[in-house]
């Protein structure tokens, strides 16, 4: 079998649809109740830093940033980060997170806060909100409520409720 290749490029207003059905076939149709996917409606992720994953013209992964409040202090909700079931497990998901991470500190971002598996995005360095510190307009797991500052002392300067910053224009 011949190796595809992968390229990583900003997400284009184009590939909304096919990202949507990505969602669809990762997630179902839950995802909507999640409190996450709640918090990023209305709000609008930031093209400059999303991306997906192409093989040849097959989008199989996509990861976007959301801009949002963490309390007073400018914050980004990472997510959904979705990869094709059938291409999982390839480092696409890692790809993707990296790309974003490094945009988002390229672009001045401190503070990156995501509701996910530990396990899994530790190797990025998010690391679980202490109790108390932030709180998501909804019910979730604290476990699984992390961060990674981009700036170091961001989570600390963020305390109370995380809010959507309402799309522009």
């Amino acid at each position: 079998m011949t190796e595809l290749s992968l390229i990583i490029r900003s997400e284009q207003p184009i590939d909304a649809e096919a990202i949507e059905r990505l969602h669809e076939r990762a997630f179902g149709p839950g995802r909507f109740a999640r409190t996450a996917s709640r918090l990023r409606e209305g709000a609008g992720h930031l093209l400059e830093l999303s991306f997906t994953a192409m093989v040849g013209t097959l989008l199989v992964g996509s990861v976007r940033l959301t801009p949002v409040r963490a309390g007073e202090v400018p914050a980004l909700m990472l997510g959904p980060l979705t990869v094709e079931p059938a291409f999982e497990n390839r480092g696409i998901g890692a790809a993707l997170m990296s790309r974003s991470l490094d945009a988002a500190r390229a672009k001045g971002h401190t503070l990156v806060l995501l509701v996910g598996d530990e396990p899994y995005y530790s190797r990025f360095r998010f690391k679980r909100v202490p109790p108390q510190a932030l709180q998501l307009p909804g019910p979730v797991n604290p476990m699984r409520f992390l961060a990674l500052e981009l700036e170091e002392g961001a989570l600390a300067r963020a305390k109370g409720i995380v809010t959507p910053l309402p799309k522009e224009g």
